[in-house]
């Protein structure tokens, strides 16, 4: 049985992975839990899937979580900070680290993950965009697996062909084609987009999002971070990734290859499907997501993104071409 800690277990990646975990009866071990400062949830999660430890960013915060749980969870070891996240992600006994913290927090905890050679399940992009080279480079030494669990990477992952170990150069790829929504100001007018507010730009249209990511989604700057990511997860440049704008999200990315064929991933909006295809992988398991009812979805819709509009695009292009030159120099 697995032992699997969760990264961030009380933000929507670490809520849906309990989810799927539930369905799957006892075929994963939850070795820890980990939250930046919401105490009464992970509290809630310690008491049901009682962890040997649970991890909160400040002192503060683990004694409060110490009183918590106190009664149903006596034998949760609680940590706290920078260290313990990187304890529970390299531990021996942990094979598969779900890293669901967002932004440049999940870094250092990453890196132990990857060092130690555990399955490392990303859903932390700003780790490869930051650091790709050390990450990657991590992952390849130890002999362990990164498994990405962004829908649109995780789409790519399963469209590529087997043999390709996961990378664009194999023989027949042409291409990649990494869809987007859009977001909630796809059709804004430019100069409309300087009066939206914070609760329009958190108001995806189709992804249940936390608020950063919702915002990086309504100014595409998302998207451009995907874009440095797929360069590193799949060995490849920005010349070889096709921005297509989808707006139902159905089609979650493309594969297209030389002899003119392309490879699609469908599916509903839903990140539970890439994290149980990454729990499971290389098999299938149940996630609980819907089946899609393709006489209900009517039409697919597809744009060419607007470069004007939402900059970030082309700027995650250029920063990452830069990168790997200051890198060869």
């Amino acid at each position: 049985m697995p032992n699997l800690t969760i990264l961030g277990s009380t933000g929507t990646i670490g809520v849906n992975t309990l989810d799927v975990v539930s369905r799957l009866g006892p075929q994963f071990e939850i070795f820890a839990l980990t939250a930046n400062s919401n105490v009464a949830t992970l509290a809630e999660q310690c008491r049901v899937w009682k962890p040997s430890y649970a991890v909160l960013t400040s002192e503060a915060a683990a004694d409060d979580l110490k009183k918590l749980i106190k009664a149903d969870s006596p034998d949760t070891e609680i940590l706290f900070g920078v260290e313990g996240l990187s304890w529970v992600s390299g531990h021996d006994k942990v094979d598969y680290v779900m890293a669901g913290i967002v932004g440049a927090a999940g870094l250092i905890p990453n890196l132990s993950a990857a060092k130690a050679g555990k399955r490392l399940l990303l859903a932390n992009k700003e780790s490869l965009v930051m650091s790709g080279k050390l990450l990657m480079d991590a992952v390849s030494a130890s002999d362990g697996e990164l498994l990405p669990i962004d829908s649109e990477h995780n789409a790519i992952f399963q469209c590529l062909p087997k043999e390709s170990n996961g990378k664009v150069s194999c023989q027949g790829v042409d291409s990649i084609l990494l869809t987007a929504s859009g977001g909630p100001f796809r059709q804004t007018r430019a100069r409309d987009l300087e009066l939206v507010t914070p609760e329009q730009a958190c108001a995806h249209p189709n992804w249940v999002m936390g608020k950063k990511i919702s915002v990086d989604s309504a100014t595409m700057m998302n998207k451009g971070l995907e874009i440095v990511e797929a360069c590193w997860l799949f060995n490849t440049s920005p010349e070889t990734i096709k921005v297509v704008v989808h707006p139902q999200s159905i089609i979650h990315s493309m594969v297209q290859f030389v002899d003119g064929s392309v490879v699609a991933q469908l599916g509903q909006p839903d990140m539970r499907t890439p994290i149980a295809y990454s729990l499971a992988w290389p098999e299938r398991c149940e996630s609980g997501v819907e089946n899609l009812d393709m006489y209900s979805v009517g039409q697919l819709d597809f744009e060419r993104p607007d470069y004007a509009r939402f900059p970030c695009l082309r700027l995650a292009g250029e920063s990452f071409s830069g990168v790997v030159l200051r890198q060869q120099f």
